[in-house]
């Protein structure tokens, strides 16, 4: 029985680094293909913005409105393919600053409170990374397919692990049924991927839905792997 369970625990660890692995890689591809939306595709429409607006159309001035306004779209556009592609600079700002900017992004459709509490510290990119992603991944969820009118994030930092808490108040859900979704199969195949645990929860009078994540201080996995 020991040498079972042993063996069992082993298996347990392998599945985990294979979960990891795939996710860095898919990450890492996402990043090449972001950084070039970014720094290449953006950089451009900006410098050909600038050109337009030097330009002397002497009486075109309602042409001249319409192509730098198509501009500005696709500059918008293409940050934001860059932005739901990978977090480009999630590494230079944090993870709080770059939430704080998904938050203002989506003002228009959804209120979104976030609190971060007192102590809290920067964590290992690969964290930070998987964790805007559950949070990008949980808000989009709640717009496409709740009525809620407000999301709240919490954040804190104890001793033995970090408390992350995602809510709505929209019409929730019934995990049974959509667990095999996309949208919840990509949240808890990143939750894994930090070795993490979590729950889900309907909150007070079954109206929305709440996310519970605690992530262990003391992390065995991101590490082994470059973030880059």
């Amino acid at each position: 029985m020991k040498e079972k369970n042993v063996q069992h625990q082993a298996e347990v660890r392998h599945q985990k680094k294979l979960v990891l692995e795939n996710i860095k890689a898919q990450e890492e591809e996402r990043k090449k293909i972001a950084v070039m939306i970014h720094d290449d595709i953006g950089n451009r429409l900006n410098i050909l913005s600038l050109w337009l607006n030097n330009l002397d159309t002497q009486g075109d001035e309602l042409i001249k409105k319409n192509i730098y306004d198509q501009m500005s779209s696709l500059i918008d556009a293409a940050r934001g393919i860059s932005h739901s592609l990978y977090p480009v600079n999630l590494e230079s700002v944090g993870l709080v600053l770059y939430v704080e900017e998904l938050i203002a992004n989506l003002s228009h459709k959804i209120n979104i409170s976030l609190q971060v509490m007192t102590g809290y510290e920067k964590k290992d990119l690969f964290i930070e990374v998987q964790l805007y992603r559950i949070i990008q991944e949980f808000t989009t969820n709640v717009i496409k397919h709740s009525t809620a009118t407000d999301l709240w994030i919490y954040m804190k930092d104890y001793s033995q692990n970090m408390t992350v808490i995602i809510s709505d108040n929209g019409q929730g859900f019934d995990y049974e049924q959509v667990k095999k979704g996309m949208g919840i199969k990509n949240i808890e195949s990143r939750i894994k991927s930090m070795n993490a645990t979590h729950k889900w929860e309907k909150t007070f009078l079954n109206k929305g839905s709440r996310l519970i994540i605690k992530i262990p201080k003391h992390n065995e996995f991101p590490n082994q792997i470059s973030p880059d």
